[in-house]
């Protein structure tokens, strides 16, 4: 098995370089990797299946192209793009994976989230995160149109931002008591996230957290050969 984990592209129309790049490193992955893991944040946004903006039908057929007798691949929701349903699952060949989802690689213990749980001292965005995820919250926001759902999506990226900018950082980054807790419960050999921005391989107990990075002017990918990994920086022109 030889996977690859990326994480935090945040694909948009204002930023089609990225989506170029995420179409480059597909065509480059499917002979170099078994397996494709996206933790999250793949979009800045998405605001339900039935958006139609064409950069998305796009993204679509490259992610279809690349899973028709190619890597197995899987998805895990995160912070921007937890509304990723069965629909997009269907039209692209991927599976949604639970946060978080344990597998074994190459006789390895392995662990995957997106992470943004365990950023328990930001307590304003851990209370939004629980409201977002409840079933009559998401249920209420897809019976509205499209139109009232870009406005929304629009609102609550601006509130974001600016409520982001007010924050220490370590205020946004995981709280490591609640890392070595999950990590003392689960075991991993290796503990695979993203969300926070700040790609680092780090000792949490007798496990490695590997935090992998947002894609910008570089993007970032794990790779796993054997028993070997390497958390690998390219550049985006």
């Amino acid at each position: 098995m030889k996977p690859r984990f990326i994480s935090d592209l945040h694909l948009s129309e204002k930023h089609p370089e990225l989506t170029q790049a995420f179409f480059t490193f597909l065509n480059e992955s499917k002979e170099a990797c078994t397996h494709l893991f996206i933790l999250g944040d793949l979009f800045e946004t998405w605001i339900g299946d039935d958006d139609d903006t064409p950069i998305y039908q796009e993204i679509k057929n490259a992610l279809l192209s690349f899973t028709t007798n190619g890597p197995k691949t899987f998805f895990m929701h995160g912070n921007r793009d937890f509304l990723v349903g069965e629909s997009f699952a269907t039209e692209t060949g991927i599976t949604i994976l639970p946060d978080p989802y344990t597998l074994e690689i190459n006789d390895q213990k392995v662990v995957l989230s997106h992470g943004d749980f365990l950023c328990t001292d930001d307590e304003e965005y851990i209370n939004f995160r629980n409201e977002v995820r409840e079933q009559d919250w998401q249920s209420n926001f897809l019976s509205k149109s499209l139109n009232e759902r870009k406005q929304i999506a629009s609102n609550l990226r601006t509130d974001s931002k600016e409520a982001t900018s007010k924050k220490a950082d370590s205020i946004t980054d995981v709280n490591e008591q609640s890392v070595l807790n999950f990590v003392n419960q689960h075991e991993p050999d290796l503990f695979i996230h993203g969300h926070t921005h700040r790609p680092n391989i780090h000792n949490a107990g007798s496990s490695k957290r590997i935090v992998l990075g947002d894609w910008g002017n570089y993007g970032w990918v794990l790779n796993i050969n054997d028993q070997d990994f390497e958390l690998e920086k390219f550049s985006i022109s």
